[in-house]
């Protein structure tokens, strides 16, 4: 009986451990670059802050009301597969949030890689047609961690 036990444990385990493993790959990086856009890291992103490009931050309000890039509005990216490159007709994101001139310059961030808001947020804004899309893919960790301006 007490191999029966143990026999049955191992399969518990084995098995925990395989669904754990199974969660884990589900989480899918963003990639190193955006087509019809441009990734820029840390240093790049504080560049186009010094010119005065509108920085969109697309997590969800509360984080955004908690430590945001000084200046940035929030535009939340309502996403159903978050941590997945996946779109689904429910996503959402309010255009009408972002200039009017298709021409300004804006970077889009969220918490880093594997966050994906920032990603389909600027993704969105240059299926509508805006041309200068920056896409800060390190995010508010990457500018919190150079000791860059917040609010």
């Amino acid at each position: 009986m007490k191999n029966i036990i143990s026999i049955a444990r191992h399969i518990a385990v084995g098995t925990l451990f395989a669904v754990s493993a199974q969660t884990a790959l589900a989480v899918e990086e963003t990639p190193n670059a955006i087509p019809g856009g441009t990734m820029v890291s840390t240093d790049q992103a504080k560049q186009q802050f010094d010119k005065g490009a509108k920085f969109i931050d697309n997590r969800v309000a509360a984080e955004y009301a908690e430590k945001h890039i000084k200046g940035a509005i929030n535009v939340v990216f309502k996403e159903k597969f978050g941590k997945e490159s996946k779109l689904d007709p429910e996503d959402s994101f309010d255009l009408a949030k972002l200039p009017g001139d298709k021409a300004a310059a804006m970077v889009f961030y969220c918490n880093g890689s594997p966050c994906w808001k920032g990603y389909k947020g600027a993704a969105a804004a240059i299926k509508a047609g805006y041309k200068n899309v920056f896409w800060y893919r390190d995010g508010l960790p990457g500018w919190t961690a150079k000791g860059l301006p917040t609010e």
